[in-house]
């Protein structure tokens, strides 16, 4: 389908009152009352009793605009004889094309998102602080997002800028003559205020309308934020409980006679299974789905009619009822643009509510359709481009290729990081294994043993070529696109208890239920045992550096990067370090050992993964 021209969409746009605002508190000032949202279509008639309104949601897009990479780029489908196959998605040319078939016939349809949105990003939208995917989104005719916690990775007031418009305060506007003009749709912030005036950072929630049809939409972020960001990104912030935050505003909207609501909450399950079209309501409703968003959605009052999740990068389309018993959708879709939602919401006219109905059984055995309906759709790379997504990364990628195209090293085969589902992946080796090096002489840091947090790394490392480069060259893009932080590295003195600590929480405590195996530099080795609980998993007899028992009382120089080495993704032990030494940053350190170990003759073969025994 080729692509639509742009819409006028001043009526939605989220004004401010200048651009670059300089502090967390004057976000508030500069947001309206109303960025309403306007539906699709047009034509008059005598309204029905009931409308259906078509509700179509993704998360997790990370400004991936270029399909991505390797396993990282795939989605598994569950075939009618029960194999599974890998189905290649994603790609915003894909995505946009997607939705705009899919809103085909739909005179009211919405289009919501679930949170990160951007950060952690590849190089085309990263390097350009994350401006071209805020114009993809635009194009796209997103109508509204919540906040994620990578939102917030460079900090609340580059969180205004990409709400608000204008160039950036350090590099300026990145193309001559045009400035930066922000996004198009309302960013939520519910459950983020500001430390000082206690009031959200960005709106709260909005409220779309068309002919007289109103669904309220409240973003929120997970609590934990702090948790999973580097300090600066959540300075002058506090992060509320989900629930309680949806709970207040879903009261206020009531309130104003707004009956049907949609919460967007960044925060995730993982379902039983991987498939995509897995069904997570079986045996019965939310059975098949587990992970925080169950309690949360447990606790989510009634005046909530759906829920559309993220940040667990899973696909799911569940139904957990609400605390008054009644059926309610919870979905994700996946992430990087693979996959959307397509939910229709019955809006009934006369009580201003979404119609909520359970599967019922038939006189003829047959379960008749839930309502609300929904499924998640494939973003298949096999249907037409969306021209104006191809122009645009085009123009972005013409603006990136000087940096993005030049080799940094070479691989015989692809080393997967982010597409890997072991505890132990091979690029994440890899990574350990060039801090180590990068960090070990004594001018250095003098690093003995290296962790790497697994949520840092983004991609995979895919030997085929992305452009011209040629098979097995990994340019600066992709390793770029591995490492996309750019989070400077610290080497700190850790006792032997603290060291051995850190590696029970990756176990025990916050990451208890779903752990965060650390990907560890070449020498150390241990055994993880997943039938015991908690710290137990740890077999601690087991851990040896360099063939050698750690000694609890001795001191060890451990490298890791900024944000492990401030304690987050639970590693408090970690972030106990002392004797600091801040070094180069995470991508340096990754190309200098690609340049310093690999050759177009003699390519870097994918490091075993033999440093965790693992005993299910």
């Amino acid at each position: 389908m080729s692509a639509t021209p742009q819409k006028n969409r001043a009526s939605r746009r989220v004004l401010a009152a200048a651009a670059g605002l300089a502090t967390v508190g004057a976000l508030v000032a500069a947001m309206p009352a109303g960025a309403h949202g306007h539906g699709r279509g047009h034509g008059h008639h005598t309204p029905a009793r009931t409308v259906d309104v078509q509700l179509l949601s993704f998360n997790d897009l990370h400004g991936n605009l270029e399909p991505p990479a390797g396993s990282a780029g795939t989605v598994t489908e569950t075939q009618a004889d029960g194999t599974t196959k890998a189905v290649p998605a994603g790609g915003v040319e894909y995505l946009a094309t997607s939705l705009r078939a899919a809103r085909k016939g739909h005179p009211y349809s919405i289009t919501a998102a679930g949170g990160d949105m951007v950060g952690a990003s590849p190089l085309l939208s990263g390097l350009f602080h994350d401006e071209p995917t805020i114009e993809a989104l635009n194009k796209i005719d997103l109508d509204v997002t919540t906040v994620g916690n990578h939102e917030f990775d460079e900090g609340a007031t580059e969180l205004a800028r990409l709400q608000n418009g204008g160039c950036h305060p350090v590099e300026g506007c990145y193309e001559q003559g045009k400035k930066f003009q922000g996004a198009d749709f309302p960013y939520l912030a519910a459950n983020v205020t500001d430390e000082k005036t206690g009031r959200p950072i960005l709106k709260p929630y909005t409220v779309w309308k068309k002919n007289g049809v109103k669904i309220g939409f409240i973003g929120v972020t997970l609590e934990g934020t702090p948790n999973i960001v580097t300090a600066n990104g959540v300075k002058g912030l506090k992060f509320h409980d989900e629930i309680e935050t949806v709970n207040k505003y879903a009261k206020e909207l009531d309130r104003q006679g707004v009956k049907s609501i949609v919460a967007l909450i960044h925060e995730g399950g993982a379902p039983a299974s991987s498939s995509y079209n897995y069904d997570c309501d079986s045996p019965a409703a939310g059975d098949g789905i587990s992970g925080p968003i169950t309690e949360i959605a447990k606790g989510i009052s009634p005046k909530v009619d759906a829920l559309v999740t993220g940040h667990t990068h899973q696909a799911y389309v569940c139904t957990i009822p609400d605390p008054a018993g009644n059926p309610r959708l919870v979905t994700s879709a996946s992430s990087f643009g693979k996959l959307y939602t397509d939910t229709t919401l019955t809006y009934d006219r006369r009580t201003k509510d979404i119609v909520r109905t359970a599967v019922k059984t038939s006189s003829k055995h047959r379960p008749a359709p839930a309502n609300p309906v929904s499924a998640n759709h494939v973003v298949t790379r096999d249907q037409a481009k969306a021209t104006d997504m191809t122009a645009l990364i085009a123009r972005w990628n013409t603006l990136a290729a000087p940096i993005a195209n030049r080799p940094q090293g070479f691989i015989s085969a692809d080393i997967n990081g982010r597409g890997s589902t072991a505890p132990e992946k091979p690029l994440g080796n890899l990574i350990a294994d060039a801090q180590l090096e990068g960090l070990a002489p004594a001018d250095k840091g003098g690093a003995v043993v290296a962790f790497m947090n697994p949520g840092g790394i983004r991609s995979d490392l895919v030997y085929k070529a992305s452009g011209s480069e040629g098979d097995g060259v990994v340019t600066y893009g992709e390793s770029f696109t591995v490492q996309p932080f750019t989070n400077m590295m610290n080497v700190v003195d850790l006792t032997g208890a603290q060291l051995v600590a850190a590696l029970q929480q990756q176990v025990s405590g916050s990451n208890e239920a779903s752990p965060k195996i650390l990907q560890v530099s070449e020498g150390l080795t241990y055994t993880l045992d997943m039938t015991k609980s908690g710290a137990d998993r740890v077999v601690t007899g087991t851990i040896r550096l360099n063939g050698e028992a750690i000694d609890p009382a001795a001191s060890y120089r451990v490298a890791m990067n900024e944000f492990l080495a401030g304690g987050g993704d639970g590693f408090a032990a970690l972030g106990a370090g002392t004797d600091k030494l801040v070094g180069a940053s995470d991508l340096d350190l990754f190309n200098a050992y690609l340049a310093a170990h690999s050759t177009a003759a003699a390519p870097l073969a994918p490091p075993a993964t033999d440093r965790i025994t693992i005993v299910q």
